[in-house]
């Protein structure tokens, strides 16, 4: 059950910003005196928030009560649903999106802390591959409803902001109560979560946080994420420049994000197999990837360089997540975290920059 209550966390931090998409073309009609500015804000404004959220939750996670950070994140993600339903103004959707950014930026780091609270060793990378699994399936799925609630509804796409329900609902199995009484029926199993959550041994685990690279590593997630962005952001034009419909736009994005969360459930025999050599191989693939893209102009071998770009970034993030784990103390470790993660929301929040 606790394992359930970390995925219902991991799989919201896909969420945010996702409901807009399918419904911006409406907004555009329904909005008819709002400059598409403001419309397109309505996607990037979580993220904008998300940002500076991600390390207050970090940095209060260290001396604060993390189930509590973590209720008070998902309440907000929850009214942020509520309150789109009767938002009827370009304005008050722009007000109630800086709330979900609010939300989603404290729920967004916890999902990975969580995992490195309760696990350690080969199991936290196999846990943080499976997170990553979850992350980009529930985005596959959401995406596919929201674009069909859209066509019923404008609202409706929201709902998918209540998923956060779920994981308040499985909360309590979060709680050391739970994993104390856990332990006494499965001595071998839960004293191991105990010992690694207890306060006295964080206490006797002085490590400071290893800044030089902690700096290697975000900088390396930073740049990993904006090369990859290059993808959902100009397959649509790459579609359009071989006189393909806008269908074919949706099924390469969706083979990007199917492809990105398969080696999730392998990344740990991955990582094993390519061992110190798991960073250069990916950017590699990467770089292979992208030069099919744009050099052979077809669209089959398009597809199989989406597919390996796809797939390369899903082995980069889970490894990037587990090697940060072991730069501080298991306490000092939400701060790291967080601060890593930040760096995917900032080259998201940046990389429409450079295409103006």
């Amino acid at each position: 059950m606790t394992l359930l209550a970390i995925w219902s966390v991991s799989a919201i931090t896909s969420l945010p910003g996702l409901a807009v998409s399918p419904i911006i073309g409406q907004l555009d009609t329904i909005f008819t005196s709002v400059s598409k500015t403001e419309i397109q804000m309505l996607t990037s404004l979580p993220s904008m928030l998300i940002i500076p959220f991600v390390l207050l939750s970090g940095k209060l996670a260290v001396s604060g009560n993390k189930l509590l950070i973590l209720i008070t994140g998902l309440m907000i993600f929850m009214v942020s649903s509520v309150l789109y339903f009767f938002a009827e103004s370009i304005h008050a959707l722009l007000y109630i999106s800086l709330l979900l950014g609010v939300g989603a930026g404290i729920v967004i780091p916890l999902s990975t802390s969580l995992i490195n609270d309760f696990f350690a060793g080969k199991y936290r990378i196999r846990q943080f591959g499976i997170s990553s699994f979850i992350t980009n399936l529930t985005l596959v799925l959401a995406t596919a409803l929201t674009g069909w609630l859209a066509g019923i509804n404008w609202h409706y796409p929201f709902i998918i902001y209540l998923l956060p329900g779920v994981a308040i609902a499985l909360s309590y199995f979060l709680t050391r109560r739970y994993v104390q009484k856990f332990a006494k029926s499965s001595p071998g199993v839960g004293k191991k979560a105990i010992d690694h959550l207890s306060e006295e041994s964080i206490k006797h685990d002085p490590k400071p946080i290893q800044k030089k690279p902690l700096a290697c590593v975000m900088l390396l997630y930073f740049l990993a994420t904006t090369i990859v962005l290059i993808i959902p952001f100009n397959v649509p034009f790459l579609i359009q420049g071989y006189h393909l419909s806008s269908v074919w736009a949706g099924w390469m994005l969706s083979l990007f994000f199917l492809a990105m969360m398969l080696p999730g459930l392998v990344v740990k025999e991955l990582v094993d197999h390519l061992s110190n050599y798991t960073t250069a191989i990916c950017f590699g693939s990467i770089a292979l990837g992208l030069i099919m893209i744009t050099a052979t102009r077809h669209p089959a071998l398009t597809a199989l360089g989406i597919f390996i770009v796809g797939f390369s970034y899903g082995v980069i993030q889970p490894f990037i997540y587990d090697k940060t784990s072991s730069f501080s103390n298991v306490r000092q470790a939400n701060l790291t975290l967080a601060m890593v993660m930040s760096m995917n929301y900032t080259a998201i929040v940046l990389f429409p920059l450079r295409l103006l």
